[in-house]
């Protein structure tokens, strides 16, 4: 969603909030309502399903979960993948620099 005018300057092909806004008639903020909302509902759904006994051994969906979790530290308020700024440095140095040891 953050990376919806980057991409429109850069010339990219359309991306998801423009594909809802077209599909729908909805404004800009509206379409960022409406995905926060199904971001929400996934992890509410990811959380509940991730509880349940499955035949799926337990470290291969805590891979795909800690996966889940990162893309979401990534890109919950902007992108910090294409333009890293001081959160996500921050985020990196408490992690590798200032460690709570254990």
């Amino acid at each position: 969603m953050y990376t919806f005018q980057f991409e429109q300057e850069r010339g990219h092909a359309a991306s998801g909030v423009e594909c809802y806004i077209r599909q729908y008639g909805l404004s800009e903020q509206e379409v960022y309502k409406e995905f926060h909302m199904q971001v929400v509902n996934a992890w509410k759904d990811i959380n509940e399903e991730f509880l349940k006994p499955t035949a799926v051994p337990m470290p291969l969906l805590e891979r795909i979960l800690n996966l889940s979790r990162v893309m979401d530290v990534i890109y919950k308020e902007e992108d910090e993948y294409t333009h890293v700024g001081e959160v996500m440095k921050n985020n990196i140095a408490s992690l590798f620099i200032d460690s709570v040891p254990i």
